[in-house]
């Protein structure tokens, strides 16, 4: 159940950041944040990360819910003691659901945060690389883990 309010506390900042922009900001306005590092940049994106596949509205909503669905599915498989997995997918549920209503609603995902170094983006971006940062964690842990096995077994055949 924690899981499932952590994506979908993920997806509410996200539609009510996104909500909030929208609502007091023009398309393409810029409100600087602290000068010339960060700015609110209300824009549209059509496309995925860095603007990549720009108008592919109707296969990003697909891999979208496959995806999505594919988690929900496997989830349930999850071991109880995989917190970070469980958490990780989570993140990216959150994030990848927001961007997919964005889609569904205009065509186009709602972007703001503008570190000028980086293409603009917003709170379902952040959930989506935080929860593939997790999954790499736990990839990593999972690793050592299993390193660690095979080396004390084969200290254990040794003696």
């Amino acid at each position: 159940m924690r899981y499932i309010l952590l994506a979908l506390g993920i997806l509410a900042a996200d539609q009510l950041s996104k909500w909030f922009v929208m609502s007091r900001m023009v398309q393409s306005e810029s409100i600087p944040v602290i000068e010339p590092v960060f700015y609110i940049t209300y824009i549209m994106n059509p496309g995925a990360a860095f603007g990549m596949l720009a108008y592919k509205t109707v296969f990003f909503v697909a891999v979208t819910v496959v995806v999505v669905l594919g988690i929900i599915f496997f989830a349930r498989q999850i071991p109880a003691g995989k917190v970070l997995l469980k958490t990780g997918l989570a993140f990216q549920v959150g994030g990848a659901v927001g961007n997919l209503i964005d889609r569904l609603r205009f065509g186009h995902v709602v972007d703001f945060f503008d570190f000028r170094v980086w293409p603009v983006f917003n709170i379902a971006d952040i959930g989506i690389v935080i929860g593939v940062g997790i999954l790499l964690l736990e990839l990593l842990q999972g690793d050592r883990e299993k390193q660690k096995q095979v080396g004390s077994t084969g200290d254990s055949q040794r003696t």
